[in-house]
């Protein structure tokens, strides 16, 4: 398979990917495009292998844990969800989760969101997990326990105030 076949085929899945480890898909397609020019000089090593798909899947959540850039980035994302949370109700209740699932992920630390993406929207192990990420599986553990701590106070706070 060629690069321009991989992207043609794989470009959306990509895209999908990163914008659930992102939170926002504006990153998310730059964190693509940066980790498919790294995969275009890689791909006579890259194309040849039996899942391609994985490796550019590392390479996407590589960028996105060490993209210099989102620091200003990650200051405007949080001004925009503040603003763009909507102030009436959504109706569709599954659309109205996915936006809350999106938006407790998006206040979790990036290896944290990292880490549950990988576990529950990819489906992956925790040996997988810290293949993806390059660390140990007792730090995808850790990092697992502690994000799911963060998530379960924040849904009692939620509660309290209801």
């Amino acid at each position: 398979m060629t690069f321009d076949e991989f992207v043609q085929a794989r470009l959306p899945a990509l895209l999908r990917f990163a914008a659930v480890l992102a939170g926002d898909r504006e990153l998310a397609q730059d964190v693509v495009q940066d980790a498919l020019v790294v995969a275009h000089g890689r791909w006579a090593r890259i194309g040849g292998m039996e899942r391609p798909e994985l490796y550019v899947k590392k390479i996407v959540t590589s960028q996105y844990l060490s993209w210099r850039r989102r620091v200003v980035r990650r200051a405007e994302l949080w001004q925009r969800q503040r603003v763009e949370e909507p102030t009436v109700p959504d109706h569709a209740e599954g659309m109205a989760m996915r936006a809350a699932v999106l938006a407790r992920l998006a206040r979790l630390p990036q290896r944290q969101r990292a880490v549950l993406v990988l576990r529950y929207y990819e489906g992956l192990g925790e040996a997988e997990t810290a293949e993806m990420l390059g660390c140990a599986p007792g730090t995808v553990r850790s990092a697992h326990a502690r994000a799911i701590a963060a998530l379960r106070l924040e849904s009692a706070e939620l509660e309290a105030l209801r």
